[in-house]
């Protein structure tokens, strides 16, 4: 438990790291980048596969529309939510709206245990906080809508493939199949211009993107999630914030304020919280074992 703790953290915390790092990359197409950003992260991914040897696995119908729904809700939809609802009205409403993950994957992940409930719904309250109680208008509320839709598709579709796929080749598959995707929604935004060469700024943005938080934070997420379950891991969510926050004021482009700090606290404190129902459920697990 204590490994699927530490990933579920890292990978949130990492996923956090985007928006701050986003900024490098502010003058690049959007959905020519993230077509590039994929592109480069399953080009790594297919690598590490070959590495490892891990031969390619024939998928049922089920699994191979559970890959699908992955990618497309879950990268692609998820992706152009997000863009659009900033488009929209600014960051602080999507950011509110996904800092509800945490509770929707606690409820989906069946009966969820009280404190695991609190505690998500903790979680919720600091990320909320820390987004700064997001404001906007109903077109970003609807696109916010759909990325929370995305956020949670992401995990659950992901359930039924990781015991057959592992972690490794959920995680390269599906940045596979969303390049396509992704460059088809490319042209149709941004037209032939939709991919050019990076400035130095540009391609380190790139790079740390495709490298740190797909690959990096794909892995350790998808290989935290059957440790944990996703009412446990959901917690976890609350750290991409969390993780903004921390990158804002590394790079410099905002101090975190009183509120932003308040915020982090009551996410910390609501993983703590919910993951003492797991600590509690492993030691009667153990107990009925040694009985």
């Amino acid at each position: 438990m204590r490994h699927g703790i530490v990933r579920a953290a890292s990978a949130m915390f990492l996923l956090g790291t985007l928006a701050g790092v986003s900024g490098l990359i502010g003058d690049y197409p959007i959905y020519g980048g993230q077509a590039v950003r994929y592109l480069a992260a399953a080009v790594i991914l297919l690598v590490i596969t070959r590495v490892l040897g891990l031969r390619f696995v024939r998928l049922t119908p089920r699994e191979c529309l559970c890959l699908a729904g992955l990618t497309l809700l879950g990268l692609v939809i998820f992706n152009v939510c997000v863009i659009e609802s900033t488009n929209a009205s600014g960051p602080a409403l999507v950011g509110t709206i996904l800092g509800t993950v945490p509770l929707w994957l606690a409820l989906a992940g069946g009966r969820p245990a009280p404190r695991v409930l609190i505690g998500a719904c903790v979680v919720v309250a600091g990320a909320t906080l820390a987004t700064g109680l997001g404001s906007g208008n109903l077109p970003g509320l609807l696109w916010a809508l759909g990325a929370l839709v995305g956020e949670i598709c992401f995990s659950l579709l992901a359930i039924p493939l990781l015991p057959k796929l592992g972690a490794i080749r959920v995680s390269a598959y599906s940045t596979a199949l969303a390049v396509p995707m992704l460059a088809l929604v490319g042209l149709a935004y941004e037209g032939p211009g939709m991919v050019r060469t990076p400035t130095v700024a540009e391609g380190l943005g790139l790079a740390y993107l495709a490298i740190v938080v797909t690959v990096g934070a794909f892995f350790l997420w998808y290989s935290a999630l059957p440790r944990l379950g996703p009412g446990l891991a959901g917690l976890f969510a609350g750290l991409i914030p969390v993780g903004a926050i921390v990158t804002g004021a590394v790079l410099g482009i905002a101090m975190p304020t009183a509120y932003d700090l308040l915020g982090a606290g009551l996410v910390i404190a609501g993983i703590t919280l919910g993951l003492t129902a797991g600590r509690s459920r492993a030691r009667a697990q153990a107990a009925v074992s040694e009985a």
